[in-house]
């Protein structure tokens, strides 16, 4: 990185910067932090028997611990009544597949006025070892989504020989393909940068104005930050930048050394994803105001990662220590907060249905499975109120912490409910 000075624009103010190369300019748009855009991940890898022939994801393995080198094979669940999670859908275990659910997914979410889908993304004919490859599913949860004036970003997954080269074709597939989808989430970015003397120099205030669309990359320090350069920086052999592909590209912060990572990868911003706070630097809480300040410093999206809890024991029984009780919603609540006071730019929630991690704030019942294996019945957790209580916090937090944001929630919801 250049420590040359270089002009930076924000709106018409002129600042100075140590950031950039002295023949880039940097066109920055100021950001209102009390207006939030709110996204969620979302997983549609569930099968079952009616729309799938099968079960899958809910009858996830349980993992070995990475030290444990017994050749004993791991034990799958056995659904309907008994699945890997801690919790049990109000839905039952549903199909990913099945169109009521993809439709009753979206009123909920948009029920509780989140703007956004981030859906969990694998190329055609790829999956996780767990499931099924889910791409072709892509159509209808945009199409349903604009029912329920929702967006749809993507959350790029890790598979097998990703690189750089294979993330630019899938970002060339995704636009290719859904670009034109008025469901296709798009925003303005934080920065610009133009080559001096470049055609779009002139043009560089207006680019900065052009909505585009978004991905998180999921496991994104896997690649290196000088392979990430080639597709993110105005001159490398694989830029996206100031074409029909240029998009707001978000890495995961794992380690504290990952924020100098992800600046000279040329990423746009940095998500923290996992909900137990103190698992990694990025999900620890109180490490999020420093994190946001670097951002701010570096003209990164900061988009802190919040949840209702943690437990994924079903499918990891040996990592009781990052298990986070929900306290009533306490914890979720706690955790918007933070996402407040550390001023966000986009607040990510971990998630609507990740149920093997206990992250899920979809509607869960009270159930007791005595029929899989009656000598040991399982009773598993319930929420503390009502099975739609956290789609009701999640809207009571977007309004307290978000107000602006919110003003158009109770307009939009007459169209829904």
């Amino acid at each position: 990185m250049s420590s040359s000075i270089s002009n930076i624009v924000v709106e018409e103010k002129i600042i100075q910067t140590t950031k950039i190369n002295s023949n880039v300019t940097r066109v920055v748009n100021e950001k209102d932090h009390t207006n939030a855009p709110i996204h969620i991940f979302y997983y549609p890898w569930y099968g079952s028997p009616k729309f799938d022939n099968s079960y899958y994801h809910w009858n996830h393995h349980v993992l070995k611990k990475w030290d444990d080198p017994s050749s004993i094979p791991s034990y799958s669940y056995q659904p309907p009544h008994e699945i890997a999670s801690a919790y049990y859908p109000q839905l039952g275990p549903y199909s990913s597949r099945d169109p009521d659910v993809i439709n009753k997914h979206m009123k909920m979410i948009s029920s509780a006025g989140i703007d956004a889908i981030a859906v969990s993304w694998f190329p055609r004919n790829i999956s996780d070892s767990e499931g099924k490859p889910w791409e072709d599913l892509t159509q209808i949860i945009l199409d349903t989504a604009v029912k329920y004036k929702l967006k749809v970003t993507f959350h790029l997954e890790p598979y097998k020989n990703r690189t750089v080269e294979s993330v630019y074709k899938d970002i060339v597939y995704i636009i290719d393909t859904y670009g034109n989808h008025s469901g296709l989430y798009k925003m303005k970015p934080k920065k610009i940068e133009v080559n001096k003397g470049s055609s779009f120099e002139k043009d560089a205030k207006d680019i900065a104005k052009l909505e585009k669309p978004v991905f998180y990359i999921y496991d994104s320090y896997l690649i290196d930050s000088l392979d990430w350069s080639k597709l993110t920086l105005l001159n490398g052999s694989l830029t996206i930048r100031h074409s029909r592909y240029d998009s707001i590209l978000i890495g995961l912060l794992v380690k504290e050394t990952d924020q100098l990572e992800i600046l000279q990868a040329g990423f746009d911003g940095i998500y923290t994803y996992f909900a137990s706070d103190g698992f990694s630097f990025g999900s620890t809480m109180n490490n999020w105001k420093n994190i946001s300040e670097y951002c701010e410093k570096n003209d990164l999206l900061f988009v802190p990662s919040v949840g209702p809890g943690y437990n994924d024991e079903r499918v990891r029984p040996w990592n009781q220590v990052n298990t986070k009780k929900r306290n009533g919603g306490e914890y979720y609540k706690e955790h918007f907060k933070g996402a407040h006071t550390a001023r966000a730019d986009i607040v990510s929630i971990t998630s609507f249905n990740e149920w093997h991690e206990g992250t899920q704030i979809e509607p869960a019942v009270p159930y007791t499975d005595s029929i899989t294996h009656p000598k040991h019945p399982y009773t598993y957790e319930a929420y503390s109120k009502e099975p739609e209580q956290y789609l009701h916090i999640t809207l009571e937090m977007i309004k307290q912490y978000f107000t602006p944001h919110s003003k158009d929630i109770e307009v939009r919801l007459e169209a829904i409910v």
